[in-house]
């Protein structure tokens, strides 16, 4: 785990809101040197923190507007066998091991409910899917984000960065 104090997470904030900025434009958006954003771009790669620079890509403009959220009960110690099948399928955006009634939380996302429910008859014929449950979503009530939770907890200041001395 790192330690992220103020200037990393105002970093991963700008790097948020520009994604295309360049070290030198970030330096400036943040009043803090060229070299510093650099360094710390290169420990938050390297540490894991940031993981991608590839586009966001809205899956409604590029033609798959039915997404859906799917419960699995898989048979015992099946995780491996499924997350197989789930990889191999192009409709799974995502899958998660749970606890709970279900062993497994995917996301789904399809060009049309037909093609949704396609997507919904295969996983089922499985062999190691005892049963699914799916919610369709309607609309998108809050977008995936990350910097509201950095931002939640107090942070200390870099001591060289003049930019965040108090």
């Amino acid at each position: 785990m790192t330690d992220l104090d103020a200037l990393d997470v105002d970093l991963l904030a700008a790097l948020r809101e520009h994604p295309r900025a360049g070290a030198l434009e970030l330096s400036r958006l943040l009043q803090v040197a060229r070299g510093t954003v650099q360094a710390r771009v290169d420990r938050l790669e390297r540490e894991g923190v940031i993981t991608g620079y590839g586009p966001d890509v809205d899956l409604a403009a590029a033609g798959f507007g039915v997404h859906a959220f799917v419960t699995l009960e898989i048979a015992q110690g099946a995780l491996d066998a499924v997350a197989d099948e789930l990889a191999a399928h192009p409709a799974v955006l995502e899958a998660y091991a749970t606890t709970g009634a279900s062993d497994v939380l995917c996301r789904l996302a399809a060009s049309s409910h037909e093609d949704l429910q396609r997507t919904l008859l295969e996983l089922n014929r499985s062999g190691v899917v005892a049963r699914s449950t799916s919610v369709v979503v309607l609309s998108e009530v809050v977008a995936p984000r990350t910097t509201p939770l950095l931002r939640s907890l107090p942070r200390e200041a870099p001591r060289r960065a003049p930019a965040y001395r108090d």
